[in-house]
């Protein structure tokens, strides 16, 4: 019997769930946002302001501090200080090496006040402090150490098989397709789980059900089959 466990993929208009009407955005559900310790501070300030709920839907709840890469390096001491303020901590396999440069110029940029949202973006960034050049090289240099590998399809030539599709439409619409030997067999299973739920996040911090215009259902062991059989050896 195949497994009701689904990934539901979106299509077109990229991550978009319950209607928001007039600009404003539903609040999100306490439960479905859990902050870790170093969150905590900022997402008070979060709580306190009439934006709040635009920036706790920016990411998903991210990884414990302690389970970051070299967690006691500078790097991931900067990542936690500066990326914490107007998001959820990001794991640095978000995104590849070769793109992290840019989303941090991007980050730095807002945290500055600038950006695309004029003078919401300075009302934003009122309490944000942004990294110096310094701590910003150090910075891209970890995320970039730890950033994601993706997949390389010349070495997957079932990456076009149905299960492959399924794996690669599923992981893409957040992130690079990981390559399927960062993990072991024994490991993907609860990675997969916690990509499901982040993806249920969205459908729940967005305030409402998926729209089936925009959806498609993909089945968990096709995902797993695939990884499983292109997985780490040990």
């Amino acid at each position: 019997m195949r497994s009701a466990r689904v990934f539901v993929a979106l299509l077109g208009a990229g991550l978009t769930g319950g209607n928001v009407v007039g600009g404003e955005l539903p609040p999100p559900k306490a439960q479905s946002t859990p902050v870790s310790a170093v969150e905590a501070p900022h997402s008070k300030r979060w709580d306190q302001t009439a934006h709040g709920n635009l920036l706790r839907r920016i990411l998903p709840p991210g990884p414990d501090p302690a389970t970051l890469p070299e967690p006691q390096s500078e790097g991931a001491r900067l990542l936690q200080r500066y990326c914490v303020q107007c998001h959820h901590l990001p794991s640095p396999s978000m995104h590849t090496a070769d793109k992290w440069p840019s989303i941090v110029d991007r980050m730095v940029w807002r945290m500055e006040g600038k950006g695309n949202l004029g003078a919401l973006m300075k009302e934003l960034m009122d309490q944000v402090k942004a990294p110096t050049a310094s701590e910003k090289k150090t910075l891209i240099a970890y995320l970039k150490k730890h950033g994601q590998e993706a997949i390389d399809p010349k070495k997957y030539p079932d990456l076009a098989t149905p299960q492959g599709q399924a794996f690669e439409l599923a992981c893409s619409q957040c992130h690079a397709a990981p390559d399927p030997k960062r993990h072991t067999a024994k490991e993907w299973p609860a990675v997969v789980e916690r990509m499901r739920r982040h993806l249920d996040w969205h459908g729940t911090i967005e305030g409402g059900p998926l729209s089936p215009k925009n959806a498609v259902e993909l089945n968990v062991d096709d995902i797993l089959a695939f990884l499983k059989k292109h997985s780490r050896k040990n």
